[in-house]
């Protein structure tokens, strides 16, 4: 015969285990819920970790687009710049070589107009002392014509020819010839002589010491004469 307390021994366990197998379940569920909450809430997370990291490889790479093209367009800039120096330069240099060229052109005609006006003094002075000797020649050629027998000629634009006559006795109308080059420098310069004298080279030399054409033409005049004599005496047998 079964106990009654052990009837209601057995009742309270199994309603106690029943009210554990409820609170395990209602646990069981619970963590269900929980770990399908926190995979939800882990999905999200990595999406949105997926998603950031994304957006921060796309800024990134424009940053870094970016930054490269910065620099190009800096290197772009220098190299620009650099060519924009040489071509500064270049120009400089051809600028102060045309200066230079232009300075020394300026020199050069300077130098040439200073010697042109030298020479145009020079010519103007050669032109009076020219014009005065010519002068005092022809005031001399009429002294000499009239009273020596001599004849002046111009055979050339610097040449002159002084013909002397009445000098051989025997032969009064023999020309005696020296002939004279007027030099750059307004000097005289003996030619030639016909008949040779051989001391004209003396009578030339205080010519160019007394610059007197008058004087040089008597002492021609007296070796002509002297000359002349000497030949006559020759034929003569003297």
């Amino acid at each position: 015969m079964v106990s009654i307390t052990d009837v209601s021994s057995t009742a309270v366990f199994a309603k106690e285990r029943t009210e554990a197998q409820n609170r395990a379940l209602k646990a069981i569920a619970e963590l269900k819920d929980i770990y399908a909450e926190l995979s939800h809430s882990h999905r999200q997370f990595l999406k949105l970790s997926r998603d950031e990291c994304m957006k921060k490889f796309a800024d990134d790479e424009i940053l870094f687009e970016t930054i490269e093209a910065l620099k190009k367009d800096q290197q772009h800039k220098k190299e620009s710049s650099q060519e924009k120096q040489r071509i500064i330069a270049e120009i400089t240099s051809e600028i102060e070589q045309k200066e230079m060229e232009k300075k020394s052109l300026i020199r050069e005609f300077e130098k040439l107009q200073e010697e042109k006006n030298k020479t145009k003094e020079r010519l103007e002075s050669q032109y009076k002392a020219n014009k005065d000797r010519l002068k005092n020649l022809q005031k001399a050629r009429l002294i000499f014509e009239d009273n020596l027998g001599m004849e002046i000629r111009k055979i050339e634009d610097d040449k002159l020819q002084f013909v002397f006559r009445s000098i051989d006795p025997d032969d009064r109308n023999s020309p005696y010839i020296i002939t004279m080059e007027l030099t750059k420098d307004g000097s005289y310069q003996t030619v030639s002589s016909k008949p040779t004298l051989e001391c004209l080279p003396d009578l030339e030399r205080k010519l160019q010491e007394t610059k007197k054409i008058a004087v040089f033409l008597k002492n021609v005049r007296k070796q002509f004469i002297s000359q002349a004599c000497q030949e006559g005496m020759k034929k003569q047998g003297l």
